[in-house]
């Protein structure tokens, strides 16, 4: 994007304004990949075993790790020929040079992103009415009715005109997710010594095909986890190097984005990681083995019988969750926010003039209204994460990276970069072709088990 069309974007000016420190990009960055869909983990070693469990949330960490490493390389390599990019779909179209990978990588963010937050608000609404139904058993108020109130909530805090705007409530998003694992993996241990306990059977699914469509639907959900953060990278690492977004100067006078600042941001999001997906998969799934529920707080407060951990323990890690899935629901909502004011903002006005803040308030309430709307309508948690996983993740995380790289620093064949980045092109192409089918398979058997508006989260 060239100088004068950026000074013009009021998307680039206005929600993705780059003024951060390498902190901040750890904050974004922890937000975006470490949210309640650990929470899903065990669910996924259900369909996994242990081994192959542990296998794969270590290589998919692994991969995503590199993948990203290999990602701010070629943003280097982009900003070094004087060509700087703060959007990941215009990256891939600038390398790839094509017209449509522009606007198949923007369909992919949208409708991931709008996936997500859709997840996100009907994961919010049933933290509330898990509240509610422990509260008032009997109560006539169901799952839509807690949607809608989270809806209102999402509609208020949508109102935060910019990325940069999240860095104090990332902060305790992170704080958050850490005290919520500690929560859940304390409630684990207590379940583990209940008489109430469920029998342990760790044995797959009896048939052969049903464990083969189980391992897959397992594999893109962790694939989902881990691959959240490439709708943010590439503008993260920009808001570390300290340059605003709206450039004055050639492009080729800017320094190169702070690879190093990102690194340490990464390493800041990597380690609490760490600490919330090994320990909330293995407490959970060592509990619960085969059936653990896609939300884990659902095996540890069971339809029959008492709960299996202290209420007020409980009570208080929903709590927590319930106000870290508003945080993720904002730093979702940034991809469509910034596609919006690029096209309905004047940049030439202020962020917060009337001209600008009438149409942020309408279209920004308008699309949370829109997946509230879904999230009621279609409560599908577990199974949307693992389509959404096979379908836009996989692609976009752990196949597009190495291709951009191949494309840009054109590594020999006798090089070993060569041969890794191919084979992890090749390897997740498969995984994210058979994950679709066996997830969009799980989604339309789970289809025949709910009714529209359903107070029930099916998976």
């Amino acid at each position: 994007m060239g100088d004068r069309s950026r000074e013009e974007d009021a998307g680039a000016a206005f929600v993705l304004e780059s003024k951060g420190k390498w902190w901040h990009a750890g904050f974004h960055l922890t937000t975006a990949i470490v949210g309640p869909t650990v929470l899903t983990l065990p669910y996924a070693f259900r369909g996994l075993g242990w081994v192959m469990g542990l296998l794969c949330l270590t290589v998919m960490g692994g991969v995503s790790f590199y993948s990203y490493f290999l990602m701010s390389l070629v943003l280097d390599h982009c900003e070094n020929a004087g060509r700087r990019h703060i959007r990941f779909r215009e990256l891939a179209a600038d390398v790839l040079g094509s017209g449509w990978m522009f606007y198949f990588v923007i369909f992919l963010q949208v409708a991931i992103n709008t996936g997500i937050t859709i997840g996100t608000i009907l994961l919010a609404g049933e933290c509330l009415q898990i509240v509610y139904s422990n509260l008032s058993p009997d109560g006539p108020l169901k799952l839509y009715h807690f949607i809608a109130m989270v809806t209102v909530v999402m509609i208020l805090l949508s109102q935060f005109p910019s990325f940069h705007s999240l860095r104090y409530i990332n902060l305790a998003s992170l704080v958050l997710s850490l005290g919520y694992c500690f929560l859940v993996v304390s409630a684990c241990a207590i379940a583990a010594s209940s008489v109430y306990a469920p029998e342990r059977n760790y044995s797959s699914a009896s048939s052969g095909s049903v464990r083969v469509f189980n391992a897959f639907s397992s594999i893109s959900i962790i694939a989902a986890i881990f691959g959240k953060k490439y709708n943010y990278v590439v503008f993260l690492v920009c808001c570390c190097a300290n340059v605003s977004v709206m450039i004055s100067i050639s492009q080729a006078t800017l320094a190169p984005p702070a690879v190093g600042k990102m690194v340490k941001g990464l390493i800041m999001c990597y380690t609490v990681i760490f600490v919330t997906f090994y320990s909330t998969a293995v407490s959970g799934y060592l509990v619960f083995d085969n059936q653990s529920n896609s939300n884990i707080l659902k095996s540890l407060l069971p339809d029959e019988g008492p709960p299996l951990a202290p209420v007020p323990v409980l009570g208080a890690a929903v709590v927590v969750i319930l106000l870290q899935l508003l945080a993720i629901g904002l730093v979702y909502s940034q991809v469509a926010y910034e596609v919006m004011e690029k096209s309905s903002a004047d940049v030439k006005q202020g962020m917060f003039s009337k001209r600008n803040l009438i149409p942020r308030i309408i279209l920004r309430s308008i699309y949370i209204i829109f997946c509230g709307f879904l999230a009621a309508m279609f409560p599908f948690f577990g199974d949307i994460a693992s389509v959404a996983g096979a379908i836009g993740f996989i692609p976009l995380d752990y196949v597009l990276p190495m291709l951009l790289y191949n494309m840009t620093h054109k590594p020999s064949k006798s090089c070993l970069v060569y041969w890794i980045n191919n084979f992890i092109i090749i390897i997740f192409s498969c995984v994210g072709l058979l994950g679709a089918f066996s997830s969009v398979r799980q989604l339309v058997l789970d289809a025949n088990k709910f009714k529209i508006f359903s107070s029930e989260v099916v998976g």
